[in-house]
């Protein structure tokens, strides 16, 4: 009878094994061939140990939360690292007690149940050590009851809504901890077999210390882990094992690809649901709240999602930053898009005629570019001081690069304009291709296969001029904002190149929202349903933060960004570009090409 009470968590926990067995090898199964071996492969390498190490510092102590909030990491460490040193240590136990590496997979869960002698040796220690892990939990589950009416104590606006799974989850997970602490309360009140904590309670118990409470008690436990064992694969909990198998599959080198996979479910399912992404999220500021990533990942779990919710994102990737589990949410989200869209059938054959001129260099300004012409004409005179062999691609015809297509979710219209590029870049026969808009830089770097040929964003090419001294620049009193672009900061990781080039034309100032924290200026071309007035709240939001640092210049590295900012009446905004040719100094041999070149500029301008 007394062994009845272990039925409820042996349920739950074989359903859960049979559930994660089941996922497990469908998801990996369902890998490419290469994936699966690149899977294989690094468990015989180093990565093998990089990702348990990243299980232990990400999955058990939570290092990222930590950084976003030290509070709000205790809280996540308590509890997953607790309650996994109380099974590694509950475990050493009963292999000490029994003197057997051998044991049932219940008794250390139970061991105070059914072990009611504790005169083995070390049986004190581990009685303390026991009490003080559960101490630990406990003060975490006290956290964890006290961020859903505080949330502003853990450095959270906003948390993420609950379902019925995940509430029937959380509220065992809840109640798993504090029956156990009860449950040996109440058995140290009967045997003497506990520590500080649970001694003490045994000793507060008293007259209510018997055998049926303690077995009522004891099934009680069994039921909470039962429960929540039972609905974890069903509620936001099941990314703590999946976790896990993203965490190894990720470090193998395996990489999320523009049609659903199950490398794609993987990640899905890794979503803890924590919330993180909320509060970076710019879109709350023009009161859309419910297409923020977290929302979009619960959806394609449940299949419900909507265009609506699908296409409403700037695509900044703001929200990956502090995602605790480094899901690559820009990348999924596109890859769904390219899912639920019909592809057009666009050819571009127009674009194919002519012939492809030779050049050591291929300049490529983008169509963002095109609209804000002073970058060009700042591009053509550096280009013409270095003395360059540049051939302008898209000044006329301009074929796109193809990743707004792509954002857009035409993979079908972006791979013909990706295709038709790369045979012209190629068979121009440069070595170098310079990019001025970081849009077009992350799709030739990342979806082209350029062979040879090296992709420089302006930033770069502009800072090798200066430290090659093939231009030199006044330096000026302006105090300097640096605005980050999404796709070249967060989307590339580019961040010093742009300031190093800025610091020689004047004061740049550092401020809180930058690089990776950086605000979105609104213009994405990413999101495809928000509004203009919504957009133009975005730019207000950013425009009013930086004007409090009084910048007599704000400085860019996309032209999207430029042209949103400009619209702003307060506030005078540059390219880098336009920054660097303001503050050239013409040598004595470059004087006769001056008044000619401020006339293309002023043409450029009049477009």
């Amino acid at each position: 009878m007394e062994k009845l009470i272990i039925l409820p968590f042996s349920i739950g926990f074989i359903y859960l094994l049979g559930i994660l067995g089941f996922r497990v090898v469908k998801w990996v199964g369902g890998l490419s061939r290469l994936d699966k071996l690149r899977l294989i492969h690094s468990f015989k390498t180093r990565r093998f140990f990089d990702s348990i190490k990243e299980v232990f510092m990400e999955g058990l102590l939570h290092r990222k939360i930590f950084r976003k909030n030290p509070v709000l990491g205790y809280m996540h460490m308590s509890l997953a690292f607790g309650w996994f040193l109380l099974i590694v240590v509950g475990h050493i136990e009963v292999m000490v007690s029994r003197q057997s590496l051998i044991a049932p997979i219940y008794l250390p869960v139970f061991f105070r149940y059914f072990e009611t002698d504790h005169s083995f040796m070390l049986s004190g220690i581990f009685s303390f050590l026991m009490d003080l892990l559960l101490l630990f939990v406990l003060s975490g589950v006290a956290l964890a009851l006290l961020k859903r009416f505080k949330k502003k104590l853990f450095g959270m606006k906003k948390t993420t809504r609950l379902k019925t799974g995940d509430r029937i989850a959380l509220l065992s997970l809840w109640m798993i901890f504090p029956l156990r602490l009860l449950s040996e309360g109440m058995s140290a009140g009967l045997y003497g077999n506990g520590s500080f904590l649970t001694s003490t309670l045994g000793h507060i118990f008293g007259n209510l210390n018997s055998e049926t409470a303690n077995l009522s008690l004891w099934t009680a436990y069994s039921c909470s882990l039962g429960f929540f064992f039972a609905a974890l694969p069903n509620s936001r909990y099941m990314h703590i094992p999946t976790e896990i198998l993203l965490i190894f599959v990720r470090n193998a080198g395996v990489k999320l690809k523009k049609r659903n996979n199950t490398y794609t479910n993987i990640q899905v399912f890794s979503c803890s649901r924590c919330g993180l992404c909320l509060d970076n999220c710019q879109l709350s500021a023009a009161g859309i709240n419910n297409t923020q990533s977290v929302y979009i990942l619960k959806n394609i779990r449940n299949h419900n999602l909507s265009d609506e919710q699908l296409f409403n994102c700037l695509l900044c990737g703001k929200c990956e930053v502090d995602c605790p589990v480094g899901i690559n949410t820009i990348d999924l989200r596109i890859t769904q898009r390219i899912e639920s869209t019909r592809q057009y059938n666009s050819s571009y054959k127009y674009l194919e005629d002519g012939p492809v001129p030779k050049a050591d260099t291929v300049y490529f300004a983008g169509c963002m570019t095109h609209l804000t012409p002073g970058i060009i004409a700042s591009m053509k005179k550096l280009f013409h001081l270095a003395g360059e062999n540049v051939w302008f691609m898209d000044e006329e015809k301009a074929p796109c690069c193809g990743r707004p297509l792509m954002l857009a979710g035409q993979y079908e219209a972006a791979s013909k304009l990706i295709a038709n590029n790369t045979r012209k870049i190629i068979g121009s026969g440069a070595k170098k291709l310079v990019v001025s808009c970081p849009i077009c830089y992350k799709v030739f770097k990342e979806d082209y296969e350029l062979a040879n040929v090296e992709v420089v964003f302006h930033a770069e090419y502009i800072l090798n001029l200066l430290q090659q001294e093939i231009i030199a620049l006044k330096k000026g009193s302006d105090r300097i904002i640096y605005h980050d672009p999404c796709e070249l900061g967060r989307g590339m990781g580019m961040y010093e190149p742009p300031r190093e080039v800025l610091r020689t034309t004047g004061k740049v100032i550092p401020i809180k929202n930058e690089k990776h924290m950086a605000h979105c200026c609104g213009g994405s071309l990413g999101n495809l349903k928000i509004s203009q007035v919504e957009r133009s709240l975005l730019r207000n939001q950013a425009v009013e933060d930086y004007l409090r640092y009084r910048p007599d210049v704000l400085a860019t590295a996309c032209p999207m960004c430029k042209k949103t900012f400009s619209r702003h009446p307060n506030l005078k905004v540059l390219d880098i570009s336009e920054a660097v040719a303001n503050a050239l100094q013409i040598s004595s041999d470059q004087e006769s090409t001056k008044e000619k070149m401020k006339l293309e500029i002023h043409e450029f301008e009049l477009i």
